[in-house]
């Protein structure tokens, strides 16, 4: 029997997720969380043998659970389930170390045979994401200037950003401008929608 923890913060979609692969005669999902640290907590008491992870959670990106899952459980396999098929989301999925990623729109049978080629040590990936990926290159920025981004998603002024990242404002600022042109943008709001439309932040 395949345990699988199941991360998803709908809780509608997780309920429908959990019932469907409990039908299948050789899965068992054996918990289910609705933020990155329930699963993260809840792999670490149920030891699963797949985690299958949506990207965007309340409390973080599973993203980042998968990273944290590959260097405490690397017995665990990770799955990314998400309905963000951008080719930055996968390129960090496989830097983090999942096994696989696939995007909500397949059908139920499909994921059952991903969770089980996962287990078997396969890589499983959405062949038009992987397509997509491999032609729209690297991700240009760097992690410094993924971040000042990313913090400034919701209008967040320099003095904002500095302050949460612990940066001076002029730092900030030359990490705004290097992401700006970086992502051919007009302006920093631009640049991160950008930066976001492609899966890099």
């Amino acid at each position: 029997m395949i345990r699988l923890l199941l991360a998803e913060d709908q809780g509608m979609m997780r309920g429908a997720l959990a019932l469907l692969l409990n039908l299948e005669p050789d899965i068992e999902v054996v918990a289910e969380a609705a933020t990155t640290a329930s699963a993260v907590a809840l792999a670490r008491r149920t030891r699963p043998d797949v985690a299958l992870l949506d990207i965007e959670m309340p409390d973080g990106s599973g993203l980042d659970t998968a990273a944290l899952l590959r260097d405490e459980l690397p017995e665990c396999r990770v799955l990314i389930l998400t309905t963000f098929g951008r080719p930055g989301y996968l390129r960090r999925a496989m830097e983090a170390g999942a096994a696989g990623f696939l995007v909500k729109d397949g059908p139920v049978e499909e994921l059952a045979a991903a969770i089980r080629r996962v287990l078997a040590g396969e890589r499983v990936i959405d062949p038009a994401l992987a397509a997509a990926a491999l032609s729209a290159g690297p991700n240009p920025l760097t992690d410094r200037e993924r971040d000042v981004l990313a913090a400034g998603v919701g209008g967040a002024t320099v003095a904002d950003i500095a302050a949460e990242l612990h940066l001076s404002e002029s730092t900030v600022r030359n990490y705004l401008s290097a992401a700006i042109g970086k992502t051919g943008a007009r302006n920093r709001i631009e640049a991160a929608h950008r930066a976001r439309s492609h899966g890099w932040i």
